[in-house]
């Protein structure tokens, strides 16, 4: 039962995340601006509000103008729901501090938030990275046993050798967005997570960038999002870094 509390929960905040999604970029209101029809303008109503179901009920068009609803929306919501619920599973197992789960689930709010931000407008918002430092930063001081000077500065290096890579490639599929980011998941991650992170991140984006040139779907010029593959690659290496570590340890080392 408390799964379904949990994803029930999880897709309330993602509704707020497609809030901030959206605003952001904008440099909108977050909080006191009501939510409205994007194409029509009308103001919503609460049954238009309802995460994942008013989509379902709406049959992804708005009540007014019948626009159709951009399918972020539910798999915003979605994904938000599935990854509480992940990441209740794992820290139960071995953690009953509440408050750890909090924090695990707002750094996996705000790193959908920038997955999906930079996806669709190639920007990492600032707001998000503070936010994300400033409560990791609390984190730290409160439950880490290690050093916070260590992790500042894997942070700073992280950071330092993104920013060498955007110098040198003249900012050609990274941008500073991504320096900034790079910090964060230095700093969140330590080491060595931080190295399987920056590994995974590469390797995914360079697959993927080869099949979509393969594909014709993009040109040897061509620049995609790396905002979204630092994402996932920090949050896989959160939670399976240490599997893979011990890994690279038995059959490498």
């Amino acid at each position: 039962m408390i799964i379904s509390y949990i994803f029930i929960f999880g897709l309330i905040v993602g509704s707020f995340l497609n809030v901030l999604i959206d605003r952001i970029p904008k440099g909108e209101d977050i909080v006191f601006k009501p939510s409205h029809c994007d194409h029509c303008r009308r103001k919503l109503m609460v049954l238009d509000l309802i995460p994942l179901f008013s989509f379902i009920f709406l049959r992804g068009r708005c009540r007014y103008c019948r626009t159709k609803i951009s399918l972020q929306n539910p798999l915003v919501e979605l994904s938000c729901g599935f990854l509480f619920v992940y990441v209740f599973s794992v820290y139960s197992k071995i953690n009953s501090d509440y408050w750890l789960l909090l924090y695990q689930w707002t750094v996996t709010a705000a790193l959908i938030v920038i997955f999906t931000v930079d996806l669709k407008k190639r920007i990492i918002p600032d707001q998000i990275i503070v936010f994300l430092t400033v409560i990791t930063f609390i984190y730290q001081l409160t439950y880490s046993r290690g050093s916070l000077f260590l992790t500042v500065a894997i942070g700073f290096i992280t950071a330092g050798v993104f920013l060498f890579l955007v110098l040198i490639t003249r900012g050609r599929g990274m941008g500073l967005g991504d320096v900034k980011y790079a910090f964060f998941m230095g700093y969140y991650l330590s080491w060595p997570k931080v190295l399987i992170s920056f590994y995974l991140a590469f390797l995914t984006g360079a697959l993927l960038s080869l099949i979509l040139v393969i594909m014709g779907r993009k040109s040897l010029k061509s620049t995609i999002a790396f905002g979204p593959f630092l994402v996932v690659a920090t949050f896989i290496a959160d939670y399976y870094g240490g599997t893979i570590i011990s890994y690279f340890h038995k059959y490498f080392f």
